[in-house]
């Protein structure tokens, strides 16, 4: 069983996140790294795909649209992992993260959106 890949979306796209991700051995790409820049959230969610990537996103109204669609339409996705921009801190969003991938396989997420907020423990 592989472990989750990410796709940041523009709207997840900080620094001290994507190092926080990377120095922690998550496999991490960005939208600005593979210049997909400006593609609409469908177009971003196809390419993820295509890659076997889960995007990871703070736009939680868009891709929770995307994901009815996308079943609806009988179409798959590599999965969303969704959560409230500046609620947690970066260290808060790496502990879910981790949480997240020791729990759910790539395989698994296939077609499932997650809140990260699940994973995140309350202090």
């Amino acid at each position: 069983m592989g472990q989750i890949r990410f796709y940041l979306d523009e709207d997840s796209v900080e620094k001290s996140l994507i190092a926080a991700f990377r120095n922690a051995g998550l496999d991490v790409v960005t939208v600005t790294e593979v210049n997909r820049q400006s593609y609409s959230d469908e177009e971003q969610l196809i390419w993820a795909t295509e890659q076997r990537r889960a995007i990871y996103s703070y736009n939680r109204r868009d891709f929770c649209r995307l994901h009815s669609e996308f079943l609806a339409a009988d179409c798959n996705h590599a999965g969303i992992v969704l959560l409230q921009q500046q609620r947690y801190s970066i260290g808060q969003q790496l502990r879910g993260v981790l949480k997240l991938i020791a729990t759910i396989p790539a395989e698994q997420m296939v077609n499932q959106l997650v809140f990260l907020s699940a994973y995140i423990e309350r202090v």
